[in-house]
């Protein structure tokens, strides 16, 4: 299957709805490939105007799905009238539905320390027989390299299919980039702040909020003291930009610039 993508601003956002990421991260378990997914909305476009290094981070995923809705309206305008939000949260439920078929292995990396047990939990209970290979709640720093390779070892040991990875951005689009190679899972996914929604320990915004590209707004409101910088710096410069550079469809093997 061939995805081509949607340039918002150098980026290079995949153009695909849930239907289509699902399928194409089937292949990569099924091929054993070795690949990592970027969920990525307008904070994840914006940073990467900043930090050339996380462009290309984007730019060199297996998908960058479009998260929130302006990444959505953003493909629309460019023609591809298919795109549909492929939003973290729906994309870890999705894949752990298909998984409980073909008997996926699923490790859960990154949250406050007690998220990835509560997250392991609550995905048991909403899907009797998930294979739960593992979790781990990385120190709130900068790891050493004996830390790293510990956590390879145990990742690469419980023999995990999809790892999923919610550090928040860009912590966890560096840190799948960084280990996509040295992993034998044939999928990294972030997913942020799905952990928490899914842990319980965070509420996701109401659907017709969600629908209307307002779920920012909802999250600053949960939130303020943490988020306020992130959307109000970033939402408008992201207006600016798109109206002065309006998205284009490009072909999957022409990279995003």
């Amino acid at each position: 299957m061939t995805i081509d993508r949607i340039d918002v601003l150098g980026v290079g956002v995949s153009a695909i709805n849930m239907d289509m990421a699902v399928a194409e991260i089937t292949r990569w378990i099924e091929e054993r490939r070795r690949e990592y997914v970027c969920v990525t909305g307008v904070h994840g476009v914006m940073e990467s105007q900043d930090d050339p290094e996380l462009k290309v981070i984007h730019n060199e995923s297996g998908l960058t799905t479009p998260d929130g809705m302006p990444m959505v309206w953003a493909g629309h305008k460019a023609g591809a009238q298919h795109m549909s939000r492929v939003y973290g949260p729906d994309l870890m439920l999705a894949i752990t539905e298909v998984g409980i078929k073909r008997g996926w292995k699923h490790f859960y990396y990154g949250g406050a320390k007690d998220v990835p047990g509560l997250l392991s939990g609550r995905m048991s209970e909403q899907f009797p027989g998930i294979d739960i290979v593992g979790t781990y709640s990385p120190p709130f720093r900068p790891l050493t390299e004996d830390e790293s390779q510990e956590i390879v070892d145990m990742i690469n040991d419980s023999g995990a299919d999809l790892v999923w990875v919610g550090l928040s951005t860009p912590k966890q689009e560096r840190w799948m980039a960084a280990h996509r190679d040295r992993l034998n899972a044939p999928a990294l996914l972030g997913v942020g702040a799905a952990f928490d929604m899914h842990a319980g320990q965070l509420e996701q915004a109401p659907s017709w909020m969600q629908q209307r590209g307002l779920e920012w707004l909802y999250r600053v409101i949960k939130e303020p003291r943490r988020l306020w910088r992130r959307y109000f710096r970033n939402n408008p410069r992201f207006v600016m930009r798109i109206l002065r550079e309006p998205p284009k469809l490009i072909s999957i093997s022409t990279p995003a610039k």
